[in-house]
């Protein structure tokens, strides 16, 4: 389990790979500077060699180029994943000073944001996947709150009650609960929790 920790963010990351395999067709990419914390999860289309190849083209793209605006990343991503199989993508930056978080998702990733008085937010993710084709990106924009929690996750991992698991627990608690019970064997699965401090 990766585990990143500073006076801005707490941050909890795990993935399993479908049957055990040996490539998992899920990739993610976290990264914090002085202003901000970016987080991208890419769930390659099926399993195996070629999920891995496509999800992994993402989290590069994204890696090298990670200063530029949720758009502009999520134009990049599409444009690696051409003659590839393709990805469901979701990609998510937090500015420190500004306390505002983007977020942008096209297919089947789940990010939903926490924050300590009991609300959810639960942005909608375009359906379908980025594969180089021309693309409609819905990129949104949120306050948060101190000590607010974030979950994004690949569609592997199965989550009944969402504001159950992430009200009353440490993000420490959720990612050992997430990683013990939730991790789906018969599919690649990832999940990033995190908690902004300040």
């Amino acid at each position: 389990m990766t585990h990143l920790q500073s006076d801005h963010i707490e941050v909890y990351a795990t993935q399993t790979a479908k049957n055990n395999n040996f490539l998992c067709g899920d990739s993610y990419f976290i990264h914090e500077t002085e202003d901000y914390l970016i987080c991208v999860l890419a769930d390659g289309l099926g399993s195996g060699e070629f999920a891995y190849e496509s999800a992994a083209a993402v989290t590069k793209v994204v890696e090298d180029n990670h200063q530029e605006t949720v758009d502009c990343l999520m134009s990049l991503s599409n444009d690696v994943l051409q003659q590839k199989r393709g990805a469901a993508v979701a990609i998510f930056k937090a500015d420190f000073k500004r306390q505002e978080f983007e977020y942008s998702c096209v297919g089947n990733i789940r990010f939903y944001l926490y924050t300590e008085d009991g609300k959810l937010t639960y942005p909608l993710p375009v359906t379908g996947y980025l594969s180089g084709r021309p693309q409609v990106y819905r990129t949104r924009r949120f306050a948060y709150e101190t000590n607010c929690k974030f979950l994004l996750h690949s569609d592997g991992v199965q989550l009944l009650n969402v504001k159950s698991l992430l009200q009353n627990r440490s993000i420490h608690q959720i990612a050992y609960i997430l990683e013990g019970e939730s991790m789906q064997t018969n599919d690649d699965s990832t999940f990033i929790i995190g908690s902004l401090l300040k």
